[in-house]
């Protein structure tokens, strides 16, 4: 399959990423196991987009450790995980065809958990729709060049900026309202409930509810952050809370 030389590549390739930053749903087929998953629990395996390459985590002495240290041939499809549950958005899949690569070891923060890193060295992109009609069904199937893919401006794509703003509301409650409580003079029991939206290089909307009633505010950043570790300083830094 060719690249349609028509196709708008860098809205393709933001697209193709945002999918890689934001899955609802990870398969991973490896050449020679018939289930490289089958040693691993629900929070065995871990996947984040790593400026355009696929980087896994496992334990390590999983099926999937081992076959990278083979550096095994594999195939990840990711269901799209953008946009709200049931949205048009939710219809795109991300294949990525490649061989794995061990990468190290390294020990979980939270246990005495020893994990193993393992890259994807990809060699095939394709981003498609699972409602292609049935007269035309390659139009919604698009190879993604592999440049065009891993091009740092993708780096902060929409599926990063969303799978971030739900990690800091689910994970960060606690910080979220101590920042809100400081901001507003508000004592920290008074403030129900802190919510982030709209995240973008630029800064991000609260949202929060005390016992005075909902409010939101736009916080504005000093300049546009160019990197995901510069966003989540200027985040920080602009609400004074621990979030990660």
């Amino acid at each position: 399959m060719t690249v349609d030389p028509g196709l708008d590549v860098r809205r393709i390739a933001a697209a193709a990423r945002s999918i890689l930053a934001c899955p609802a749903e990870v398969q991973l087929v490896v050449d020679g196991i018939d289930d490289v998953a089958g040693d691993l629990d629900a929070a065995g395996l871990e996947m984040q987009d790593h400026g355009g390459r696929p980087l896994l985590s496992c334990p390590a002495d999983s099926a999937l450790a081992v076959a990278a240290t083979d550096r095994r041939g594999a195939l990840l499809t990711l269901t799209s995980g953008l946009g709200a549950v049931g949205s048009v958005e939710r219809d795109a899949t991300l294949t990525l065809s490649g061989r794995l690569e061990a990468l190290g070891l390294e020990q979980c923060e939270c246990c005495d958990e020893v994990r193993m890193r393992v890259g994807v060295h990809l060699d095939f992109v394709l981003l498609s729709r699972a409602s292609a009609p049935p007269a035309a069904p390659d139009e919604t199937r698009v190879r993604v060049p592999l440049g065009a893919f891993s091009d740092p401006e993708h780096d902060l794509n929409r599926g990063f900026l969303q799978r971030s703003t739900e990690h800091a509301n689910l994970c960060h409650q606690d910080e979220l309202r101590r920042a809100i409580a400081s901001m507003t003079q508000t004592r920290l029991g008074e403030v129900v409930g802190v919510h982030l939206a709209d995240l973008h290089a630029g800064g991000v909307t609260l949202r929060w509810v005390d016992l005075t009633g909902a409010h939101s505010a736009e916080l504005r950043f000093p300049h546009p952050a160019a990197t995901a570790p510069e966003l989540g300083d200027l985040l920080r830094g602009e609400l004074h809370a621990g979030l990660c």
